[in-house]
């Protein structure tokens, strides 16, 4: 018997693309009032399922419904908006900001938060929207200078403008503060008091559901493996054991292989790494830092904290020389004074480097080992062949980060989970004396983000090998660090 209550019901799918295919037919119902969350690993098919059910991959079998009502109309394009964070930032209006944020010169013609809103105003008043997300507070702020959690809400707002009956959120707290997910979390419960708004939430591990979640649906491998309430998944993975012995096995074999990698011969071990004297940095008005100072010497590891806006990635883009402010600042790295002379390739070539900004910009259609191959050049992309050496330095660490099944496979059609894997393996490639990681475990699942903390401890343990690590989670820190520090925001 077919069930009513519903607001999307697929019976025994199956997709016609067989490289989009679930390994069995999918059967899902998601009902009126209830907001789910898809839970799985990275690669299991969360996307590819919310990608069937909102009709993008045509069934060759099986059927698909839907009742949006009391929407007038029950065409997907209608009624559901999905937004996907990839990053920080992790929208077209975001591309626009990311590409002026280094651009001091263009800032003049940077818009505000209310020439984005534009005619969406009305409709934003109307729906409660605008007052709940505090959007007056934001409306004359230029958007390249919004923090994640502000431009978090501005997406959020833009997606519920035209009143959509399902909002699908990919990966809803990636990249904010505690104070941010916080509250976060009381908006997304309160839109689903007041309004008929319902969520689908896609995430990678448990922790990241957030209260409001109605029931769960487990993907893994390509299949639904259950659909439970909320407290009945919670309480299944309580009773879950602690410990994987495989894993850990596999973790100690995977640090053993990078604690064997050779020295370098011409590594950059003495004294100072880093030194910024008295730097300031700002986007119109706005501050990020202002007076600042800090010195950075070889073989520490470094934690960076603090909240959203406070300028953690502005100071990592000012070390790699991706903000062109960098080069008014008093900087010297690798024994060198910035704006001496050298070439942005000199400044990398010592450098390895991972951001969401880079995931959310590096959007090349190639192979996942030339992706990591460019990482031996410093390129977007692979425009020189690499030699037999190189290519073994490729093999390496495509293994060590689990990724040697899927080198061939199209950096675009693989997870989101799986692409920040290949540009980790990427950062690391040319065994880099000075390794940045700007919250490099966004969009892992717990055992990716396991193996990836013990490769990091693994590497900086090595003769000479300095780590900058930033995140917004205690326990995503290497045990390894030895310095601290603590930005303050200015909002």
């Amino acid at each position: 018997m077919l069930n009513e209550d519903y607001i999307i019901d697929i019976v025994d799918g199956v997709v016609r693309d067989a490289s989009v295919r679930f390994f069995a037919p999918l059967n899902l119902t998601i009902r009126k009032n209830e907001n789910i969350a898809i839970v799985g690993g990275n690669g299991s098919g969360k996307t590819l399922l919310v990608d069937t059910l909102v009709g993008r991959y045509p069934l060759c079998s099986g059927t698909i419904r839907y009742d949006f009502s009391p929407s007038p109309t029950d065409a997907v394009y209608k009624n559901v908006r999905t937004i996907s964070f990839r990053d920080v930032y992790g929208s077209s209006v975001a591309d626009y900001c990311y590409q002026l944020r280094w651009n001091v010169h263009e800032q003049d013609d940077v818009p505000t938060v209310k020439n984005i809103i534009g005619d969406n105003m009305s409709a934003l008043r109307e729906t409660g929207v605008y007052a709940l997300f505090e959007l007056e507070r934001m409306l004359d702020e230029k958007v390249v200078a919004l923090s994640s959690g502000e431009m978090r809400k501005l997406q959020i707002a833009l997606a519920l403008s035209d009143s959509p009956r399902v909002l699908i959120i990919d990966n809803p707290f990636i990249g904010l503060d505690a104070a941010s997910r916080k509250m976060l979390e009381e908006q997304l419960a309160r839109l689903t008091a007041v309004t008929r708004l319902q969520f689908i939430f896609v995430v990678t591990s448990p922790g990241e559901i957030p209260h409001c979640t109605d029931s769960v649906v487990a993907v893994e491998g390509k299949c639904i493996v259950g659909k439970y309430s909320a407290e009945q998944y919670f309480a299944l993975q309580n009773a879950a054991p602690m410990t994987d012995e495989k894993l850990r096995d596999t973790i100690i074999a995977k640090q053993n292989a990078v604690l064997g990698l050779p020295e370098k011969t011409d590594a950059y071990c003495a004294g100072e790494v880093l030194s910024m004297n008295d730097v300031s940095v700002g986007y119109g008005n706005r501050r990020i830092l202002k007076n600042f100072s800090w010195k950075v010497h070889s073989g520490q590891v470094w934690s960076l904290e603090g909240p959203n806006g406070s300028g953690k990635s502005t100071l990592l883009g000012l070390v790699c020389a991706d903000n062109l402010q960098s080069y008014a600042c008093d900087m010297w790295l690798f024994g060198h004074k910035r704006g001496t002379g050298e070439s942005i390739w000199d400044i990398k070539k010592r450098i390895g480097y991972v951001s969401p900004e880079m995931h959310r910009s590096y959007l090349r259609n190639l192979p996942v080992a030339d992706i990591v191959a460019s990482g031996l050049f410093d390129s977007v992309g692979l425009y020189r062949k690499a030699n037999e050496q190189q290519h073994e330095a490729c093999r390496f660490w495509l293994d060590i980060f689990g990724l040697s099944s899927i080198a061939d496979s199209s950096f675009l059609r693989i997870s989101g989970g799986e692409q920040r894997l290949a540009l980790l393996a990427r950062a690391f490639v040319k065994d880099p004396d000075l390794l940045i990681l700007d919250e490099p475990f966004h969009g892992l699942d717990a055992q990716n983000k396991s193996i990836a903390k013990a490769v990091v401890e693994a590497f900086s343990r090595r003769k000479g090998k300095t780590v900058l690590f930033v995140s917004h989670y205690k326990d995503e820190f290497p045990c390894t660090i030895t310095h601290g520090m603590v930005l303050g925001g200015d909002k």
